[in-house]
């Protein structure tokens, strides 16, 4: 069963079936068979990043830092304090194909050279005790605020991927990243505790490393695909909704696995039509 269908009534659903992804054939995929990976039976031309989006983002950043520019005042002071420097952790990602941009979040780790790739538990023991509190708070990830506003993120979209990612699989890549990089999104929202899962039992640099690219990140591309497909206004406060509901709650509530077959249903219509989304 492929990963999105569509009803009668034009609800979408997402099976989970992630794992049957195959890294191998994104690496050869082009952009004429961009069909398959949707699970679409053809693939309609998508559209890049609407405005009202931009606008969306840039007058809710600017309305949560009112309150919030206090809190990351008193967090740099307690890190300054706790850690000492750097405050801030400086993460080379890419908004788009030859565009990279820098992603800040607070420090939660101890400082180590080389340091590369996706967090499995052979870097658990570099988390400090405040750091895990800001991890799950999700309060590291304010300095994003910043971004945001620079206009390198968005608050809802594919999180930020890195250049070796999207230069591997730059047909998939191209069509994600014309939604800009989110703070939240789809993918995370649905796949992020799964993630979790598989490397916390990854015990080494390669383990994580093969790990994430042969099972996590084709699966988070497909949602991140299924995203683009269908984006909307309504769609991305169901999921800042529903993130903000996992923070405050400490509970994954993303769309659950039922019985063999049953769907989870998101609360999107049609695909978007061609041409301007305003």
């Amino acid at each position: 069963m492929g990963p999105t269908t569509c009803t009668a009534d034009c609800i979408v659903t997402i099976h989970h079936d992630w794992d049957t992804t195959d890294a191998a054939r994104l690496e050869a995929l082009t952009r004429p068979q961009m069909a398959w990976f949707m699970g679409e039976a053809t693939a309609p031309g998508v559209n890049p990043m609407p405005r009202s989006k931009r606008a969306f983002d840039i007058c809710l950043a600017l309305l949560l830092l009112m309150p919030l520019s206090l809190v990351m005042l008193a967090v740099s002071v307690v890190l300054l304090v706790l850690q000492g420097r750097p405050i801030f952790y400086a993460a080379h990602r890419m908004r788009g194909p030859n565009q990279p941009f820098t992603q800040w979040k607070f420090r939660t780790m101890l400082c180590e050279e080389d340091d590369f790739g996706a967090t499995g538990a052979h870097k658990n023991w570099r988390i400090t005790p405040i750091g895990r509190f800001l991890r799950r708070s999700r309060i590291d990830e304010l300095p994003q605020l910043f971004n945001i506003l620079r206009g390198d993120m968005s608050f809802v979209g594919p999180r930020p991927p890195l250049r070796e990612y999207v230069e591997r699989f730059p047909a998939v890549y191209s069509q994600v990243l014309l939604s800009r990089p989110g703070v939240t999104g789809l993918a995370t929202l649905i796949y992020h505790r799964h993630e979790d899962r598989i490397l916390a039992r990854c015990r080494s640099a390669a383990a994580t490393e093969a790990a994430y690219y042969r099972r996590c990140l084709p699966a988070k591309l497909k949602i991140d695909l299924i995203y683009q497909r269908h984006r909307s206004l309504r769609l991305d406060l169901w999921i800042l909704w529903h993130t903000v509901k996992i923070v405050v709650s400490r509970r994954d509530e993303r769309p659950r696995r039922r019985r063999r077959g049953q769907p989870s249903y998101l609360p999107v219509g049609p695909g978007p039509r061609n041409g301007s989304e305003g």
